[in-house]
């Protein structure tokens, strides 16, 4: 009877590891394999996750992760799926690998799933808005990808990822911005408030201008939405190249009154002022037409 198990055993595993009969389907003849239970698995056998959401990961939050790792090993075991005898494609837990593959790890804990593309995307995307690490456009992109690719609603995707409604929809609503505010947003220029505040503004180069002098005067969300609600309608020219912080205007009434001169004007002003309220105050021409125009408006 021993030796019948034994021989079972060694038939049944050579069944499992023949690349011909593995089962890369939990619905083949009613089997159970390694799917649905944590492996450790080899990290050569894993192929990156082609929909990975996340671009960029920062050097120093991965050596971080490393350190861990190497304290305490991988707490979290990484999802895969099971693509073949032996060959799996990661779905979440990039940062984990990578952190492994830096300590020179041969193997890693995996929980082993089947999925299909879509499903994997899905599960990709949710897991990784989840995360902290990800900025503000890529959470959008992921919601984007959610609704297009996965055919999610947003009351359906409110309920996977565990967020409001609402906050969807600012997120994907940060996509409609120029694409130098959306690289500013995800360099950390700015934030996600000033962003929410700039998308009010319809017009494509007031976005633009009042997000330079955020940029160049430090303003903060609440003076900036207060200068999206008076500008709203007016437009906005940029206030002044000036880059140093002491010559921005602390006061939004004046800001208001300079940009509405611009407007007026149709020229740029440069304005510089000291702590004891003395400067002086530029125009700027492109050619004595201009310079001409301008001089009426004071000698009229």
């Amino acid at each position: 009877m021993k030796n019948k198990k034994r021989v079972l055993g060694r038939g049944l595993a050579a069944l499992l590891k023949n690349p011909k009969t593995d089962i890369t389907s939990n619905k083949t003849n009613g089997q159970n394999t390694l799917v649905d239970s944590i492996s450790e698995v080899l990290i050569t056998n894993i192929k990156t996750n082609p929909f990975q959401p996340r671009n960029e990961f920062k050097v120093d939050k991965l050596e971080e992760l490393k350190k861990s790792i190497e304290k305490l090993g991988i707490i979290q075991p990484l999802t895969v799926r099971k693509l073949g005898y032996d060959k799996y494609e990661l779905i979440s837990g990039e940062r984990r690998l990578k952190a492994a593959k830096l300590l020179g790890l041969n193997k890693v804990p995996a929980f082993i799933r089947i999925a299909d593309d879509q499903e994997m995307l899905e599960m990709a995307l949710v897991e990784n808005i989840q995360r902290e690490e990800l900025n503000p456009i890529e959470i959008a992109l992921s919601y984007k990808r959610l609704i297009e690719e996965c055919k999610l609603t947003q009351d359906k995707m409110s309920q996977r990822v565990g967020k409001k409604r609402s906050t969807i929809s600012n997120y994907l609503r940060l996509l409609k911005l120029p694409a130098q505010i959306q690289l500013g947003l995800k360099e950390k220029l700015i934030s996600t408030g000033h962003a929410r505040a700039i998308i009010n503004i319809e017009n494509k180069e007031t976005q633009l201008n009042i997000y330079e002098d955020t940029i160049l005067h430090g303003f903060s969300v609440r003076v900036l939405e207060q200068i999206v609600k008076d500008f709203s309608k007016i437009g906005y020219k940029k206030i002044s190249r000036n880059k140093d912080k002491k010559s921005s205007f602390k006061n939004i009434k004046l800001t208001k009154k300079i940009n509405e001169i611009m407007m007026l004007l149709d020229t740029e002003i440069k304005l510089n002022i000291n702590k004891s309220g003395k400067g002086k105050l530029e125009l700027f021409f492109s050619d004595e037409k201009k310079l001409e125009q301008l001089l009426k408006y004071f000698y009229k």
